[in-house]
């Protein structure tokens, strides 16, 4: 999140035209963070899918409601069975739920819900948001979400936005945080598939081994370095 933040600041204080905004800022670190909608640990994925703890119970209540619906109103016969297995069908889903299918299913709610807000306030741009957080959780790890075409596609919801809200620079902070992600994740091991599905080859310049004590203090240190460049380019913008 960090270098979004700081790819906020350097758009908000150096691009002409673009004000200087907090918001903005902030929308850039949230952006960086929207790759990794694919990966269960991700802190984007937590924050969106804090209805998680609630899917479970959700099969669960609709298992026991179907169960005496069925009991109560359904006459004997292949109906009232069938209401009974899909009763037990429902309650054994949510009983098996754990981790990361819960996560998928959670985010999934929550992008369905920004889809209907965006067609009840006619903001296409909030029903794009919506469609990217609930298809995201299902794609692999550092595939879709981190290509070229993604990057494209979340500047364009930016771009939406700004015409939408009238906020210039939404594309700008969006698309800047989005692809700062991806940069900094080609620098390691793993790399990024830029150009999938057009060709599965990785780009990479392995010099962060991530989860590592040493990859996490140059991370760091790369962060710190970005934080300085972007201050010095913006003092001489200031004094220029």
């Amino acid at each position: 999140m960090a270098i979004g933040l700081i790819t906020g600041v350097a758009i908000a204080c150096l691009v002409p035209g673009v004000p200087v905004s907090p918001a903005g800022v902030a929308l850039a670190g949230f952006s960086s963070l929207a790759p990794d909608l694919d990966h269960p640990g991700s802190r984007l994925s937590k924050r969106l899918g804090f209805t998680q703890q609630y899917v479970r119970w959700a099969f669960v209540l609709v298992a026991a409601g179907l169960a005496l619906y069925t009991h109560f109103q359904v006459p004997p016969g292949p109906d009232r069975r069938m209401g009974f297995t899909a009763a037990l069908a429902f309650g054994l889903l949510g009983a098996a739920m754990q981790g990361d299918s819960t996560r998928k299913l959670a985010l999934l709610f929550t992008g369905l819900c920004t889809v209907v807000a965006g067609l009840y306030t006619e903001y296409v741009w909030l029903s794009m948001l919506g469609l990217f957080v609930s298809v995201a959780p299902f794609t692999s790890h550092r595939s879709w979400t981190h290509t070229i075409w993604a990057t494209g596609l979340w500047t364009y919801i930016g771009y939406l936005a700004d015409q939408s809200l009238g906020w210039h620079g939404v594309a700008l902070f969006a698309g800047g945080g989005y692809v700062s992600h991806l940069l900094a994740d080609t620098l390691t091991k793993a790399g990024v598939k830029w150009l999938m599905p057009l060709t599965d080859f990785t780009v990479k310049l392995p010099l962060i081994r991530t989860g590592s004590t040493s990859g996490n203090m140059l991370e760091v240190a790369i962060c710190c370095g970005y934080g300085l460049l972007v201050l010095g380019l913006v003092v001489g913008a200031m004094h220029g």
